[in-house]
């Protein structure tokens, strides 16, 4: 097992950890923990666990058999921005957006967009870690 989570001082959190089904329910209790850290309400912070879990599950099948999921959280404010990836188990693998799955995510997010791309991102894989297989999504805190 390996789980491996960082911070920074801007705000930047990421857990990496196997790419297992198993280790789902700890990145979505680590998806709840950034989101009520952040003060997002409740249904907020529900939909962010339900967003990570979709994700996640979504992208494990066409993942690499020993490779990680990799799960970074951008928090400001009012916002949390998400990228969820996986190195893909086949050239030009893309994130399902033709299931249920994709819906689910659409209700649960405010912004989203699948990702086969480099990674280079600050909340991606490390810089020269190959191409990756993924999806961001923003979530927005309720404003009263």
């Amino acid at each position: 097992m390996t789980v491996t989570p960082t911070a920074d001082h801007n705000g930047h959190i990421e857990v990496r950890v196997d790419a297992k089904a198993w280790m789902l329910p700890f990145v979505r209790t680590m998806a709840a923990e950034v989101a009520a850290r952040a003060d997002f309400d409740l249904d907020a912070v529900a939909d962010l666990r339900m967003a990570v879990d979709e994700a996640c599950a979504t992208l494990l099948g066409d993942a690499v058999e020993d490779g990680q999921l990799c799960c970074g959280f951008a928090v400001d404010r009012d916002r949390i921005q998400v990228q969820v990836t996986v190195p893909p188990r086949r050239p030009g693998a893309r994130f399902d957006t033709t299931g249920f799955g994709w819906q689910v995510l659409r209700t649960l997010v405010d912004e989203i967009v699948t990702l086969p791309v480099e990674a280079t991102d600050a909340t991606g894989p490390p810089e020269g870690a190959g191409a990756v297989l993924g999806v961001r999504f923003v979530k927005k805190a309720l404003v009263p």
